[in-house]
């Protein structure tokens, strides 16, 4: 075999494509992130309970129960009744949570990015988005069956509103509209919305449905962070200052460490943290199809 012949064979063989090893290539040197998911978030909770507020295992929250205090009318001479407020007690226990992100002494040593720089970020992402999916389980659907709605359709204007009615009849003020991915285009395709008549305003027609809507926030969450891919049908008319709240023991904890018969490095990021509803009847369920 000749040079000439050599060279073609080198050029054309399975390893490689014809051309390719004489083409100078730089590879993009920045790891490209996923997008971000849509949150729940912690600022839509009437309290977080922090460490100092949880000093044993878990904590009790006490509450007034609502229209307990009656005042009748009294007979001359009559005894006066008595009439006390009555209470209740929600127990809220903080869970751990956590991952160990672990990595290669060679990986460290050859990799083109930090390797465990990054994954703290992600594991940070990760225990965020888990915190949300807490709030949907075990707060928002704790939402009093009395308020629950089933569109067996699309979202309609008049869900909504009876969402809204339904909240106002136990004294609540809805300010906040939690919305999964399919449960906005039901909205955003709403005639209501587009009908000059009827908008108000060319904001929702510019920006999508962003800001207020009938006097409540519209919060988009990714079904991403909820218990399953079904919550994109879900939506959650709430009172945020009532409707649930959070406890955390210990806040998101990153440690590093070394596991030198191996020749690893790595990170263990935990965290305690619960929530729970705080008064049902503040919060409406809704369910699309």
């Amino acid at each position: 075999m000749n040079d000439g012949m050599y060279i073609k064979e080198l050029l054309t063989r399975d390893a490689g494509t014809e051309g390719s090893l004489l083409i100078q290539k730089k590879i993009y040197d920045t790891l490209i992130n996923p997008p971000l998911r849509k949150r729940i978030g912690r600022n839509r909770a009437a309290f977080v309970l922090g460490p100092s507020s949880i000093p044993g295992s878990s904590v009790d929250v006490d509450l007034t129960t609502a229209q307990t205090m009656k005042v009748n009318k009294i007979a001359e001479a009559g005894a006066v009744p008595i009439k006390v407020v009555d209470h209740t007690s929600i127990n809220i226990r903080p869970h751990k949570y956590g991952c160990r992100p672990l990595v290669t002494k060679e990986m460290q040593e050859d990799g083109k990015w930090d390797l465990i720089l990054y994954n703290i970020g992600q594991a940070g992402l990760e225990m965020g988005y888990n915190e949300d999916k807490i709030i949907i389980n075990d707060a928002l659907d704790s939402a009093s069956a009395t308020n629950a709605i089933s569109t067996g359709g699309a979202m309609g204007y008049q869900d909504i509103g009876t969402a809204k009615m339904n909240l106002r009849q136990a004294d609540f003020e809805p300010d906040t509209l939690f919305v999964g991915p399919k449960v906005l285009n039901d909205m955003e395709n709403i005639d209501s919305f587009m009908e000059a008549n009827k908008i108000g305003s060319t904001s929702n027609m510019i920006n999508g449905l962003a800001g207020k809507l009938r006097g409540m926030d519209v919060v988009l969450f990714s079904p991403n962070v909820a218990p399953s891919s079904t919550y994109t049908n879900i939506a959650y008319a709430v009172d945020s200052a009532n409707a649930f709240f959070l406890a955390e023991k210990r806040p998101l904890t990153i440690e590093k460490y070394d596991d030198v018969t191996h020749d690893l490095s790595g990170v263990v990021v935990t965290q305690r943290f619960a929530a729970s509803y705080l008064r049902p009847l503040a919060m409406s369920k809704i369910t699309t199809t």
